[in-house]
């Protein structure tokens, strides 16, 4: 399916920048002492364990349902977002501990260049890949791709603050490193706090929000026969939703009749993308 190979497409382009600036960040940041530049560095490791993740679960997600999968695979990518998004929040809080650290015992600091060319390269990468990547989620209107280019683009606000506070360093202000590396752990953990908390909710089965609700019904409501519905009931598969719920219709009407409208509503809600299986009982009136 061309969603999955996209989404696929995408993972890789993550895996791979965020693996480049991961190891130059790094590096640059054992040179100089800048703790700002190593909670980049951090960060870059979240989004590759976030790519990862994404590839991952978008590969068993894309499986086909089978006898001991009757609903396919969809909630894979959660299971893996949850894993990751728990190793993401431990992570900055062992950074903002550091940082914290660094603010009352700071250690000596060298100022490179490198830092601003670091800077430069990864806003210029992120703001990029958010492009690309925001172009993709928009024509399959994908939730997950959707997320993956907002990451991109907080990356880029994030770098952004860490050259500021690198600059500022030139002046003499040198503690506002350390601040910005506890601005940047307490983002990598918010944004770790989002990926968990969305996992969670999915492998709750919570219900589909208002919005998409309202979009169901409204098909549902065109259909004049359709003289009230009830039982009303969506649980998430992975990105979309099984939904189940019971029609009345005229009681005159003969079995093929109504089940036949049943067969219209069904094929008319399959048709969007947020709708993975429909289950519809009928009752007369």
């Amino acid at each position: 399916m061309k969603r999955f190979k996209s989404t696929k497409i995408a993972s890789f382009l993550g895996i791979f920048f965020n693996l480049l600036l991961f190891i130059i960040k790094l590096i640059v940041s054992m040179i100089t002492s800048s703790q700002s530049m190593m909670a980049d560095a951090m960060n870059s490791l979240g989004d590759i364990f976030s790519s990862l993740m994404t590839w991952i679960g978008n590969k068993i997600a894309s499986k086909p349902k089978d006898h001991d999968h009757n609903l396919g695979h969809g909630k894979a990518e959660y299971i893996y977002s949850l894993f990751i998004s728990v190793i993401i929040m431990i992570m900055a809080i062992t950074l903002i501990k550091d940082s914290f650290l660094s603010l009352f015992s700071p250690t000596e600091y060298h100022f490179s260049i490198w830092l601003v060319i670091v800077c430069l390269i990864t806003i210029l990468s992120k703001v990029s890949l958010y492009i690309y990547i925001h172009h993709l989620s928009k024509d399959f209107d994908s939730l997950l791709l959707k997320a993956n280019a907002k990451d991109h683009l907080y990356d880029a606000f994030i770098t952004c603050i860490n050259l500021s506070a690198i600059l500022l360093t030139q002046y003499g202000i040198y503690f506002i490193d350390s601040i910005a590396g506890i601005f940047i752990a307490l983002w990598i953990f918010y944004q770790g706090f989002k990926i968990c908390k969305e996992s969670y909710d999915v492998l709750m089965d919570k219900t589909m929000n208002p919005k998409k609700r309202s979009e169901v019904l409204k098909i549902i409501k065109k259909y004049p026969n359709v003289k009230r519905m009830s039982h009303f009931v969506a649980t998430p598969v992975g990105y979309q939703y099984q939904i189940s719920f019971t029609i009345y219709v005229d009681g005159n009407l003969s079995t093929y009749q109504s089940h036949k409208i049943a067969n219209q509503i069904e094929q008319e809600l399959k048709k969007l993308p947020e709708i993975y299986f429909v289950v519809i009982h009928v009752n007369p009136i």
